[in-house]
C-alpha cells in the first residue's frame, strides 16, 4: 500500500509563508518520524514524498530525507522549468533514483501561466528523462490544464487532489464536465487526496464526498487513480485514518483487485517505484 502524496517539512515562518495564522496546525516541523506510527496503523508500506516549496533547496531536502526513511518510496521535487538550463538541472538530478517527478505549484500562478512557452519548454524535457508530472491547480484552472496535456500526449500526469472541486459550495457541474474532458488523455492519472480540505473542515460527512468521487471514478477508473493522504495538510480538517476509511467505505462494492490498485499498485506503477515492507 503507498500513500501517493505526503508532505515534509521543517518549520520556517519565513520561508512557510503560505501557512498562515489560520493554518496554525501546521506550524511546526513534520517529518517521517511524526507519520510512521500512522502508516503501520493504517497498513501503508510506503509514501510519496511531494515538494512543497518551490526550490532545488526542497527536492535537495527530499532527497536526504529518503536516504535515511525507507518509508519514502518516491520524490517528487521542483525544478525551476521557466529556466533555459532545465535540462541541464534534470540531468544533474537523474543521479538521484529516488526521485520520480517534478511538480511547480500552478495553483499560485495567474491564469495563462500553462501556455507559457518556457514552462512548456521544460514539461517538455521531462519525458526524456523518464519522469512523470504532477498537476497542481484549482478548479477553474482544469480548463486551461485540458489544453495544456493535450500538447503532451506523451508525458505521464497525475491531478492532485482531483484539481480541488469546491466541495464547501456544492460546486461539482463545470469541474465534473472538465474532470471528464481531461481523463479522456489515457497519460493522464488523478489522486484520490485532499478533498477533506476543500468541504467545511469541521463539519463535513463522508457523503459530502461521494458525487464527486462518483466522477472521478467514472471519469478515470480503476486504473487511473491513487490513493493519497495530502499528510500533514489534511490535519486541517480531518485525521489520517477518516479519510482511508471513507474511501474504504466508498469503494466497499469493488474488487480486491481494483482496491489494490488504488491502494498501492497504480502508485507503484506511475511512479516506477520499488516497494519492500516499511
Amino acid at each position: 500500500m503507498i500513500d501517493a502524496h505526503v508532505h515534509f517539512w521543517k518549520y520556517n515562518k519565513v520561508r512557510d509563508a503560505w501557512i498562515t495564522d489560520d493554518l496554525k496546525t501546521l506550524q511546526q516541523d513534520f517529518l517521517p518520524k511524526d507519520i510512521v506510527t500512522t502508516l503501520i496503523e493504517n497498513d501503508v508500506d510506503g509514501v510519496i514524498a511531494v515538494q512543497a516549496d518551490q526550490s532545488e533547496m526542497e527536492t535537495n531536502f527530499l532527497i536526504q530525507l529518503s536516504k535515511s526513511n525507507e518509508l519514502i518510496k518516491g520524490v517528487v521535487g521542483w525544478v525551476d522549468f521557466q529556466n533555459k538550463n532545465v535540462e541541464e538541472r534534470l540531468q544533474y538530478f537523474s543521479q538521484f533514483s529516488i526521485i520520480k517527478g517534478f511538480r511547480h505549484i500552478v495553483q499560485a500562478e495567474p491564469g495563462g501561466f500553462l501556455k507559457d512557452e518556457n514552462f512548456l519548454h521544460g514539461i517538455n524535457a521531462l519525458k526524456s528523462f523518464g519522469y512523470t508530472y504532477d498537476i497542481l491547480i484549482y478548479q477553474n484552472q482544469l480548463k486551461e490544464a485540458i489544453e495544456f496535456v493535450n500538447k503532451f500526449p506523451d508525458q505521464k500526469f497525475v491531478i492532485d487532489h482531483c484539481a480541488k472541486p469546491g466541495i464547501k459550495n456544492k460546486e461539482i457541474e463545470e469541474w465534473g464536465n472538465y474532470i471528464h474532458e481531461i481523463a479522456q488523455n489515457k497519460n493522464v492519472h488523478c489522486k484520490l487526496s485532499g478533498l477533506t480540505t476543500e468541504a467545511t473542515w469541521d463539519k463535513w460527512n463522508k457523503k459530502d464526498f461521494y458525487p464527486y468521487l462518483d466522477i472521478v471514478f467514472e471519469s478515470f477508473g480503476t486504473d487511473r487513480l491513487m490513493y493519497g493522504s495530502d499528510w500533514p495538510v489534511m490535519l486541517l480538517s480531518a485525521k489520517y485514518d477518516q479519510w482511508k476509511s471513507l474511501l474504504d467505505s466508498y469503494m466497499r462494492n469493488l474488487s480486491d483487485g481494483e482496491k489494490q490498485k488504488i491502494f498501492g499498485k497504480n502508485a507503484t506503477n506511475f511512479y516506477d517505484l520499488e516497494v519492500s515492507s516499511i
